[in-house]
């Protein structure tokens, strides 16, 4: 038993390798090591799981292997269902409100089975694009901005959306966090990164990375490095949306951007005034109403 024991400790303290923005974690942590992580700048970083944390091994393989979003390639005949319906709902032929074909005409028309349809009419639903009612057969529930397809792929809406659901969760509980215990220099940090993006806006620049850094501060002031880590884990995958995001931003209008601001100002505000929940409110709202800008309402 004592082996057994042994043996499960050293797998569950198995390292999981990521790259790693040295400028991702506070210096002191990057010294010292971040909840068993020890980091070193500009270079591989292993993720040690601590022997008292819950931990499955699967799940820590999928999230290294998994593909980024803007690496993700059509896999078949669902993904192609899929972009072709998504298509006809943003160029109106399906209007919000409407009927779609039934799954025997989608099928004739893909000349496929049932089955196939079924998965990628599963995957519009799961993000949220069409709803299904008994007796109401499948309509179309939102029309997503029809200039995403000028930015990003089609097949990756789906995990930028979900990047965005995973993102409010835990990024609400950072702000309200941050609000409870940053101090002088935390909130100097997140008022320079907001700077910087009133900057962009003057310049009609993209700013991607700006806007990271504005919600990397945040959960630096929180002095919880379990939110840093989560942040520096999917830099990748949040740079990728927040592209996409800003660049919808920037073919509407000026005010739109100075409405994304405002937000900002709100969450930075709220963490000025050590409102916790205010500050975990206002971040919220901001990534729900980004979601919304982008998938819509």
């Amino acid at each position: 038993m004592i082996a057994e024991k042994d043996a499960v400790r050293q797998d569950v303290n198995q390292t999981l390798v990521k790259f790693c923005d040295n400028g991702a974690l506070l210096a002191e942590h990057r010294a010292a090591g971040v909840c068993g992580i020890p980091v070193k700048p500009w270079c591989i970083y292993q993720i040690k799981i601590g022997t008292g944390l819950p931990y499955n091994q699967n799940l820590l393989r999928q999230a290294a292997s998994a593909p980024l979003m803007n690496e993700r390639k059509t896999t078949g005949l669902p993904d192609k269902i899929y972009g072709d319906i998504l298509n006809r709902i943003l160029d109106g032929e399906y209007k919000e409100g409407e009927r779609l074909p039934t799954e025997h005409a989608l099928a004739e028309r893909f000349a496929t089975s049932r089955p196939t349809v079924r998965e990628a009419l599963a995957r519009l639903r799961a993000d949220g694009i069409i709803m299904t009612r008994h007796g109401s057969g499948t309509t179309v529930a939102r029309r997503p901005d029809p200039d995403v397809r000028r930015f990003a792929p089609l097949e990756t809406l789906s995990d930028i959306r979900r990047c965005y659901e995973f993102r409010i969760v835990t990024e609400a509980g950072a702000a309200e966090q941050a609000a409870l215990k940053a101090e002088a220099d935390d909130i100097d940090a997140i008022q320079h990164a907001w700077d910087q993006l009133e900057r962009i806006i003057e310049t009609r620049g993209i700013g991607a990375q700006d806007d990271f850094m504005f919600h990397l501060a945040v959960a630096r002031a929180s002095k919880n490095p379990f939110f840093i880590t989560v942040m520096s884990f999917i830099e990748e995958q949040i740079l990728f949306s927040m592209n996409l995001s800003r660049n919808l931003s920037l073919v509407k209008t000026v005010e739109r951007q100075r409405l994304v601001q405002a937000e900002h100002m709100a969450v930075l505000e709220a963490i000025r005034r050590k409102d916790g929940p205010a500050a975990g409110k206002a971040m919220r709202a901001h990534l729900e109403n980004a979601l919304e800008r982008m998938f819509g309402s």
